[in-house]
C-alpha cells in the first residue's frame, strides 16, 4: 500500500532542501522523525510536519500498522521563482530570485 503527501510552493530552494531530504531517504518513519528532530536546518520541522501528514494519509487509507512504514521516495522539485529588485548604487538595480520548491513524500509498507 502506497501513501503520499505533497507540499507545494515551499519557500526554499531545492538545493537547500536536498541536504535534509538525503538524510531520511529510505529510512523507517520513526527513525526519520528522530533524524529530523536532531537536524539543525530551517526546513527540518516543515519536512517532519509533511512526513506526519503522509503517515496520517496512510492510516486514513486503512493502514493500521504505521511502524512498518518506510520512506520509499522523497524528492523536491523546482517551483516558481519570485523575481524581486534590490536598489544598488548610482540608480542601478539588481535582481533577487526567491526560489520555491515542491516536496513529495511517498510511504510504503516494508515487506517482512
Amino acid at each position: 500500500m502506497v501513501s503520499q503527501a505533497v507540499q507545494k510552493y515551499y519557500r526554499a530552494s531545492s538545493k537547500k532542501l536536498s541536504v535534509v531530504i538525503d538524510l531520511i531517504r529510505g529510512a523507517e518513519v520513526e527513525k526519520a522523525f528522530s533524524i529530523l528532530a536532531s537536524v539543525r536546518k530551517r526546513s527540518a520541522p516543515d519536512i517532519a510536519k509533511l512526513l506526519k501528514s503522509a503517515v496520517a494519509n496512510a492510516s486514513e487509507k486503512g493502514h493500521s500498522d504505521t511502524e512498518s512504514l518506510y520512506i520509499k521516495e522523497i524528492y523536491s522539485s523546482k517551483g516558481p521563482t519570485l523575481k524581486r529588485i534590490r536598489a544598488r548604487a548610482m540608480g542601478r538595480a539588481s535582481a533577487r530570485k526567491r526560489r520555491m520548491s515542491h516536496i513529495t513524500i511517498v510511504l510504503e509498507e516494508r515487506g517482512l
